[in-house]
């Protein structure tokens, strides 16, 4: 078994502007470890956010290759990188994404069923995940009837419900207090220490401060690594 949880040799993206060329990504080799807490940072046009795009595989690049959990998925069609990202990724957004319609035990148990998981199979897996998050009696209420630190704990439940590979975070406490920032911060924590790998994108360098690791991003390239 590798002991990395996403690898990139010399991974570029370039897009054409005219008759010129942006090189988002340029020639980026680096490991993500697994059980690791990584923070991703950099300024707008960094690259940061084009590594994002490519590590959730939401894009493909256009040269170089990358590993998840030691299989190559860069040159994966569509369907596949849909298929990889339902089964192997956890995605935790700025906005929480959750479909105002359905309970919290509904949202968090949403993925199970595009995994082909039953009902029952599928409830029984929301509500350990709801109480691990410390919403266990919180299963029947609605987004709109929780605070914004609940509602990204439900995310997060949601993220975990397929044991991915690895937990990509996009400014996880973006739109939320410094009070729920915290306790969001801190649940992350404890998830890494279970042994769960975390990448986590972010503008904010006393966020970036409770990863184990960072990665700095500067003009498509990896400016400097802190541990």
């Amino acid at each position: 078994m590798t002991e990395y949880a996403v690898k990139f040799v010399n991974l570029q993206k370039v897009y054409k502007m005219g008759t010129s060329e942006v090189r988002a990504l340029d020639g980026v080799s680096h490991q993500f470890e697994k059980g690791s807490f990584w923070a991703i940072m950099g300024p707008s046009g960094s690259g940061k956010s084009t590594m994002l795009n490519l590590l959730g595989c939401l894009d493909r690049p256009t040269g170089g290759e990358y590993y998840l959990d030691g299989k190559d998925v860069s040159k994966l069609d569509d369907d596949d990188l849909s298929d990889i990202r339902l089964k192997y990724l956890g995605f935790i957004f700025q906005s929480f994404n959750l479909i105002p319609q359905l309970t919290v035990e509904e949202n968090i148990a949403l993925p199970l069923y595009y995994l082909g998981w039953g009902s029952n199979e599928r409830m029984k897996r929301a509500k350990e995940l709801a109480e691990l998050v410390g919403l266990g009696a919180r299963l029947g209420h609605r987004p709109t009837e929780l605070s914004g630190g609940q509602q990204q704990r439900v995310a997060i439940a949601r993220a975990l419900s397929n044991d991915p590979v690895f937990l990509l975070a996009d400014e996880p406490t973006g739109n939320l207090d410094s009070v729920n920032s915290v306790e969001i911060i801190e649940l992350l924590k404890n998830l890494n220490r279970e042994g769960k790998t975390i990448i986590m994108v972010t503008h904010d360098s006393d966020i970036a401060a409770h990863a184990t690791k960072r990665l700095v991003m500067r003009d498509g390239k990896i400016q400097k690594i802190e541990e």
